[in-house]
């Protein structure tokens, strides 16, 4: 990580401040003390946080694993990103815009709404969120409904390799299994019902213990509930998968581990108090987090040692 000897709220050797840390994305910075780490995550919405960052251990066997879904359980990062693009595009009027590799860590494993704030600052500054929202989602239900009827991009969600022996392996272990994901549930849950066909699984919400997503999202026609301001890389989409869903109390977080790909979701593990494994793929590296994690794997099936 880069160090840093001053931020907005702290500076290196003043008020107790024994170092500064940032990774390359510059998403969260660690402050350090003698007695404490603290973990300031920044917003592109302007709702900054700062959480204490627990040191974490994990004891095997695992009494509950917490899950990733975007890029961990589904391969589908590539497609929300494209919607991303396409939204973009439209708010340049511009079809045959593409966004830059080096956007990627700031448009995977966030919110909705954070995604797109950041491609307005960069790329049409002063457009409206709000516009972009309502974009995205016309652009989601549009694609999403091609998917169902057996049209669009058919290769949107597929399955990790060995996601079906590595979830069956872990059930057959008696340890639980929470889902987690940053995305609202318009567009998480027909992700994991997709996988989960196609994998000849049943129904994911009878599979799993608990299921989380960031709720749904404000319409004219519906209501809306918290989740666009606090999802990953914030603790409370994992802690409350752990304590309210799987009733794991905090005194046991030795015993639960996370698997994530994202730099905000191995964030959101870490200040969420649990022992974080990387799997390979995501963007971890790229957004210069890798540190953060306990272990790091190429795949599910690596994790079974670990797990078990």
């Amino acid at each position: 990580m880069i160090e840093l000897k001053k931020t907005e709220f702290f500076e290196a050797g003043k008020d107790g401040v024994k170092k500064i840390l940032t990774p390359d994305d510059r998403k969260i910075d660690i402050i350090e003390f003698d007695d404490k780490t603290l973990c300031y995550v920044k917003s592109e919405l302007g709702y900054p946080a700062i959480y204490p960052l627990r040191e974490t251990r994990f004891e095997p066997k695992a009494e509950a694993i917490l899950m990733d879904l975007d890029g961990t359980s589904v391969h589908s990062e590539e497609f929300w990103m494209w919607v991303i693009e396409k939204t973009t595009a439209r708010l340049l009027g511009k079809s045959s815009f593409t966004k830059e590799e080096e956007d990627i860590p700031f448009i995977s494993g966030h919110s909705v709404s954070e995604h797109l704030q950041y491609m307005i600052d960069k790329y049409c500054k002063g457009a409206d969120l709000q516009l972009a929202r309502n974009y995205y989602f016309e652009i989601v239900n549009y694609e999403m409904n091609e998917i169902l009827h057996g049209r669009g991009k058919q290769d949107a969600f597929t399955p990790a390799p060995n996601l079906k022996k590595f979830l069956t392996t872990v059930k057959s272990e008696g340890i639980k299994i929470g889902l987690v994901t940053s995305g609202l549930y318009e567009k998480a849950m027909p992700e994991i019902l997709s996988a989960f066909k196609q994998l000849d699984m049943g129904d994911p919400v009878e599979f799993y213990d608990a299921i989380i997503t960031a709720g749904q999202t404000f319409r004219k026609d519906q209501t809306g509930t918290l989740g666009e301001l606090a999802p990953k890389p914030h603790p409370w989409l994992y802690a409350e998968t752990a304590r309210v869903g799987l009733n794991m109390p905090f005194e046991r977080r030795h015993k639960v581990l996370g698997i994530e790909d994202s730099a905000a979701g191995v964030v959101s593990v870490k200040l969420a108090g649990f022992s974080c494994a990387g799997v390979a793929g995501g963007n971890i590296d790229a957004a210069g987090v890798g540190d953060l994690c306990d272990y790091r794997v190429d795949g599910l099936m690596d994790l079974l040692n670990i797990i078990i």
